[in-house]
């Protein structure tokens, strides 16, 4: 029960995206530069991934910690048309939903000592229901509900951007409701965890305790801020739409969601670019206001957990290339992952 309630929660809103810089000497990755990385929390743990490796750090119940490294590559580095703007985003998401499965499934393992073992098949199936899930709940239920007032109003712009505002009403109701759980509020206590962690380290900070606390626990790149902005392309979009029978405007909503998610993904990539410029930091500054309930303070062990997990997953990147797909990898400059 506890890996469903954390499964479901951190498949929607710990998505959280982070640009790579570029690695100048194909030959080596020098130590010297500066990764940028991403993470997600998970059951008593915290995630942290950089271009060619993810590494876990999970708090066991005798208070040690376990920790494992991975090497993952995307397949949008293997086909160059899978690559595409508008493209990649989707891709990306798909294949971060199934990485998130497989970090939850470790720290329920390592965290609990119940044994999770699934099958690709199984693992497949259990991410088409989580998507099943959240197109039924923030897509299809807001436009059903929609129905119920469009004969009070006659102009379509206005009836969708109405049926939109339910939508992030929906949203920002489900992170409030969750945040109860008691499980959920050490989820979000990891949450912050990350982000202090990588802060810190985005400033040069030695990494420890002392250091890391005095850090905001929220990012411009989190996956809450990309769930918002989804919410808000959305809205625009289907404002275009008219106002179809019921049943069209439901199949319209279902298809054009990959369109809604290449877009939202690109418009990340852009905030992480330019986000030296206070004006990015305004229009996504919302998404920073909805990071002040999916992120806590964490503890001292807590932060502890997220530091290694980090230092972890950059000594692992600090290794050679082992084939030429991998140079070309470390040679990218603004490449963009998608933690679930």
């Amino acid at each position: 029960m506890v890996f469903i309630k954390c499964y479901f929660f951190s498949l929607i809103f710990f998505i959280n995206y982070y640009f790579l810089i570029n690695m100048n000497n194909e030959k080596e990755i020098k130590k010297d530069l500066k990764l940028n990385v991403g993470g997600q929390a998970v059951l008593e743990g915290v995630m942290m991934r950089t271009k060619r490796f993810w590494a876990i750090a999970v708090r066991r119940p005798d208070k040690s910690i376990s920790t494992s490294v991975f090497k993952e590559i995307s397949i949008t580095n293997k086909k160059k048309i899978l690559g595409f703007p508008f493209i990649r985003g989707v891709v990306m998401l798909i294949e971060n939903l199934s990485l998130g499965f497989k970090a939850l499934s470790y720290s329920v393992n390592e965290a609990t000592g119940q044994e999770v073992q699934m099958s690709k098949r199984q693992m497949g199936v259990s991410v088409a229901i989580a998507l099943v899930f959240v197109v039924g709940i923030f897509f299809i239920l807001p436009t059903i509900i929609g129905r119920s007032f469009s004969g009070f109003i006659g102009n379509s712009i206005l009836f969708n951007l109405i049926e939109g505002l339910i939508r992030i009403a929906f949203l920002i109701c489900y992170i409030v409701l969750v945040s109860f759980l008691k499980d959920i509020k050490r989820l979000f206590q990891y949450h912050g965890a990350e982000h202090k962690t990588i802060a810190a380290y985005e400033s040069n900070e030695e990494l420890n305790i002392e250091n890391i606390k005095k850090y905001p626990r929220l990012h411009l790149r989190c996956g809450t801020s990309f769930l918002l902005i989804v919410m808000i392309v959305s809205l625009f979009v289907f404002a275009l739409l008219g106002k179809p029978p019921l049943y069209l405007r439901i199949i319209s909503r279902v298809i054009l969601i990959p369109i809604i998610a290449g877009i939202s993904y690109e418009l990340i990539r852009l905030a992480g670019k330019y986000s030296r410029y206070k004006i990015v930091n305004i229009l996504f500054y919302p998404g920073l206001l909805l990071q002040k309930i999916t992120t806590r303070e964490p503890d001292n062990d807590m932060i502890e957990v997220a530091v290694l997990s980090l230092n972890k997953v950059l000594q692992a990147e600090f290794t050679d290339a082992d084939n030429k797909v991998e140079k070309e990898v470390i040679q990218k400059k603004y490449d963009i992952e998608i933690n679930a």
